[in-house]
């Protein structure tokens, strides 16, 4: 499977966890599914036989409330079965809303509570320095996260003890929770002020699959920092009618034609050699 085609199964899966649950986020989850692919398909060392083996890397989902783009990597990837995606949210189950580490192998940290995850990976990371660890930790964050002061903390801790093992990606996509980030806390110009935390940074294009690739392979190589990537993404991204609506914050696509359409515009766009796990029956 290629990254691609791991993207478009999340973004595919998470139209069908959120519509079956009633459950929210579905545009975050669309906004991130690239990074989360990129990150499972070509980048991190883990391993689904053997989830816990000590060399593996970490990685966080500090943006907890899409949780479900990492489940349904880890689905994909064979941490535990595909069908279980469908008991996403519902009473009982163990792949709550927020992501949770309890019972799901691969899952590191459980998280929502914004502004925690890097803080969780920086100490993470400055463990394994400790213990002569050479395993790297890789932090996925929401842009509304670093309206945090928790961030800020965790930014200048990794770069004066030089942890050049702890990755950042945000996902930039430009909105949170109730508006635009530039309307609620303005956060321009971001890049200049990773860097004036003594961060070594990258901005990219967070739906590129090629750009994620080449920052996060020199992330693995750096030796002197910790780096952050700034993935620019579109909020919704692969469903015209979500994209860049923040009422896909917290709405699931309904019964009807807000489902019927979504996995319409999905299906139109579908890379070659993947099957639909919903209708290809």
């Amino acid at each position: 499977m290629t990254s691609e085609q791991l993207a478009w199964k999340i973004r595919r899966h998470g139209i069908e966890m959120t519509h079956l649950s009633h459950g929210s986020h579905i545009a975050s989850v669309l906004s991130v599914a690239d990074i989360i692919a990129v990150l499972y398909n070509d980048i991190l060392n883990v391993d689904p036989k053997n989830p816990d083996m000590p060399n593996r890397d970490r990685f966080i989902m500090s943006k907890g409330h899409a949780g479900a783009a990492v489940y349904a990597a880890l689905a994909e990837k064979g941490f535990f079965d595909v069908e279980e995606l469908k008991t996403h949210y519902a009473d009982g189950s163990r792949l709550s809303g927020h992501v949770s580490h309890k019972g799901i192998p691969g899952v590191e940290f459980s998280t929502g509570s914004l502004g925690h995850g890097l803080s969780v990976g920086t100490g993470m990371a400055m463990a394994a320095k400790l213990d002569n660890k050479d395993h790297k930790v890789f932090v996925v964050c929401g842009d509304g996260e670093c309206d945090e002061g928790s961030m800020w903390e965790a930014a200048l801790f990794a770069n004066h003890f030089e942890l050049n093992n702890l990755v950042a990606v945000i996902d930039h996509n430009q909105m949170q929770s109730l508006d635009f980030c530039e309307n609620t806390i303005k956060l321009e110009p971001l890049s200049d002020k990773w860097k004036a935390f003594g961060w070594n940074v990258y901005e990219i294009d967070g739906h590129n699959h090629n750009e994620l690739k080449k920052a996060l392979n020199a992330a693995r190589l750096n030796k002197d920092k910790p780096t952050v990537i700034i993935a620019n993404t579109v909020k919704g991204k692969g469903v015209s009618f979500m994209e860049l609506d923040i009422l896909w914050h917290y709405r699931f696509p309904h019964e009807g034609e807000e489902y019927d359409n979504a996995v319409k515009e999905l299906n139109d766009s579908r890379p070659d050699g993947v099957s639909d796990p919903y209708t290809d029956k």
